[in-house]
């Protein structure tokens, strides 16, 4: 079981190093980055009096040498707060730590520029320049170009011939400030703490998921008889192609156990279960086996197999659901009876969520042989993880014990630390933020019912700031689960916006099978799908959804452009622009060249209708900053969705049509 690392205590140091982030709980926690993310280091740096100070990131190497570092900027003037990015390169467990020093070199511009210019001490001012640069001389690592540059300034300095500001000049030049950024004179280096940073692949931040229901894939109603017949993997593996055509890269299947038949759950969630009714994926268990089988119906391991080398040759990775419950007719309700909660009466208690009640699932309580149902637990995932299962989609995680998460998360990740975990725990926040912390690499989010212009706005910031460091969202419009008011009543336009938001605010995102059909029939009193396919088979038409709504068509666009621009990959640099109509969305991501995969800046800006009904016109303002751009500054706006271009400046005109063009997917161009 892994420990908690709070961090060491040190002391205060000559140049104070304080409020180092991002950190989880002050480092008891690791925060997360993958590779090739850059990661926001800040920490407050100041000392007494009025010398210059400055700040310099350090990243630690797994094997504990220092990797890199990154001058610190002041962010905030006034305040002393210092920022930096750096950039891992490989996944492990790494650190990174500040250095806060006194900048000799810093003080002495400012008190001879100021000096000089009113001609006090003016020589002894030049004097102690030349005398700090030849300090800067003898104990600097320079090339020769840099060392070349600091004699010349020496030379200039000494040169009493020649006018005071010439010799300030030549002293204070942009050249020997850059020598001196990229090889600083320091003194009183004062360290902070090194506070751990794990690093995991590119998949834990970004992938855009596809849900389905194996047993859909290929169902079919016999003629004869009139019952249904299940789908199979093997028929499930035919659907591949086409999720792969939309640009999906993650494939993500429910439970594919045995069902039970005890209190089975019939159409519609209802009480009882008529003949051929398959029951709910989730009321795992049954004579023929638990969590480590697979359902009879749907095929064998080779076939599960097949299904998962399929989807690889497809670019696709397989997610499997984990849900730690158990039906009645599960063998460890009959092995293990102690693993559940036993009620005054007898019986064993079943799952409820008041006023969901789950009469075919047990809970399992973790309190009474945790050893136990530990190790059956690990087991569990180990087959999945041995038969190709890359990613897990946790089912109810928040309603188990976090010290279980802590630990099987750790153990899993010492040795398959490929394996990916998302959380599905739409729940409190402190919870959800602890299951990050804990190790959980992504998780659901409140997205999912944040509509509005101010929701989206404080929601946004929320997710792409501190929140991150612990935290990655994967944002989904609806779920077998979950079919919102919004989605309900908005039609296809509904589910054109909501798909543009999810698919560009956040790297991962995910739909649930049939969304390509616009299905938005509620069961009556409820925020889910009718005849919701937890409950009996749903074949769908596949050819028919490539011909109707558009939707198709979208979401094969959207992975394109997620595909083809860095800023969309990641999560830490969004910025929401305020617009003058209240439907009226705008929300821009950026990754400057130094921290782009191919080395050039990408910048994109979403403009989104979010009314469904009706046509919005607004203006936009831009803060051009965030953009990489100056104040005044126009440059050409092409639209992803479309192939348009417009000239945009900072204030541009937007007119949104739900029903044709619901959004702008801006590439900025510089002119």
């Amino acid at each position: 079981m892994t420990t908690p690392s709070p961090t060491p205590a040190a002391p205060i140091g000559r140049i104070p190093v304080l409020d180092v982030g991002p950190s989880a709980e002050n480092g008891r926690w690791p925060t997360k980055a993958v590779v090739g993310e850059a990661v926001p280091v800040r920490a407050t740096v100041f000392r007494e009096g009025h010398e210059a100070v400055a700040a310099t990131a350090v990243l630690v190497a797994p094997d504990g040498t220092d990797h890199s570092w990154a001058p610190m900027v002041d962010v905030s003037p006034g305040n002393d707060r210092y920022q930096a990015h750096l950039v891992p390169d490989a996944e492990g467990r790494w650190g990174f730590r500040v250095e806060g020093w006194s900048d000799p070199y810093g003080t002495w511009r400012h008190d001879a520029v100021l000096k000089v210019h009113a001609d006090v001490d003016t020589e002894l001012m030049l004097t102690e320049g030349g005398l700090l640069l030849q300090r800067a001389l003898a104990e600097l690592e320079l090339s020769e170009a840099q060392a070349q540059v600091l004699r010349d300034a020496v030379t200039a300095l000494d040169d009493r011939s020649r006018p005071a500001l010439a010799r300030l000049a030549a002293g204070t030049s942009p050249e020997v400030q850059q020598v001196l950024a990229e090889v600083p004179l320091r003194e009183y280096v004062s360290a902070s703490a090194t506070y751990p940073l794990v690093v995991h692949r590119e998949r834990a931040l970004y992938g855009s998921w596809y849900e389905l229901f194996p047993r859909s894939e290929g169902a079919y109603r016999d003629e004869q008889t009139g019952q249904w017949v299940s789908g199979t993997l093997r028929t499930a593996a035919e659907r591949l192609p086409g999720i792969a055509a939309m640009g999906f890269d993650v494939v993500y299947l429910t439970p594919v156990h045995p069902i039970g038949t005890t209190n089975r759950k019939g159409r519609n969630n209802t009480l009882t279960a008529e003949p051929g009714d398959p029951g709910s994926p989730y009321g795992i268990g049954s004579a023929e086996g638990g969590h480590e089988a697979i359902h009879p119906d749907l095929g064998t391991f080779d076939d599960f197999d097949h299904f998962v080398a399929r989807a690889r040759e497809l670019g696709m990775e397989v997610a499997l659901d984990i849900a730690l419950q158990a039906s009645p007719d599960h063998p460890w309700a009959k092995e293990h009876p102690e693993w559940f909660t036993t009620r005054a009466d007898g019986s064993i208690a079943y799952a409820e969520n008041p006023p969901k009640k789950y009469q075919d699932i047990y809970p399992l309580n973790f309190d009474n042989d945790p050893e136990g149902i530990y190790a059956a637990v690990r087991d569990v995932l180990q087959v999945w993880i041995d038969h190709g299962v890359t990613l897990f989609r946790v089912d109810n995680p928040h309603t188990k014990p976090l010290t279980f998460w802590e630990r099987i998360l750790a153990d899993v990740a010492a040795s398959h630390p490929e394996v990916i975990f998302l959380a599905e725990a739409f729940t409190r926040p402190a919870m959800m933020r602890t299951l990050g912390m804990l190790g959980f690499h992504q998780s659901y989010t409140y997205f999912t019912w944040r509509h509005s212009k101010e929701e989206l706005t404080e929601y946004f910031t929320e997710v792409s700031g501190d929140l991150a460091a612990v935290m990655r969202p994967a944002f989904w419009p609806t779920t077998h689960d979950i079919l919102t008011p919004y989605m309900q009543q908005g039609g296809p336009a509904a589910f054109a916006i909501r798909a543009v938001l999810a698919a560009t605010a956040s790297p991962t995102w995910g739909i649930y099978s049939g969304y390509e059909l616009v299905e938005n029939v509620a069961r009556p009193g409820a925020e889910e799908q009718i005849d919701n396919e937890k409950y009996e088979f749903k074949p769908r038409d596949w050819e028919e959804a490539a011909r109707t709504h558009g939707i198709t068509e979208l979401l094969t666009r959207l992975n394109q452009i997620r595909r083809a621009h860095p800023a969309l990959q990641r999560l830490r640099n969004l910025t929401v622009h305020p617009t003058t109509d209240d439907a009226t969305f705008c929300f821009s991501k950026r990754v400057p060249a130094e921290h782009s995969p191919t080395g050039q800046a990408d910048t994109v800006i979403v403009v989104v209708n979010l009314d469904p009904y009706t046509t919005r016109e607004s203006l936009v303002h831009l803060d051009m900053a965030a953009l990489g751009l100056d104040d005044q500054d126009e440059f050409t706006a092409h639209d992803e969705l479309t192939g348009e271009t417009y000239a945009w400046g900072p204030v541009p005109f937007v007119r949104l049509d739900p029903y044709g063009r619901c959004a702008h997917i801006i590439t900025v161009r510089h002119r």
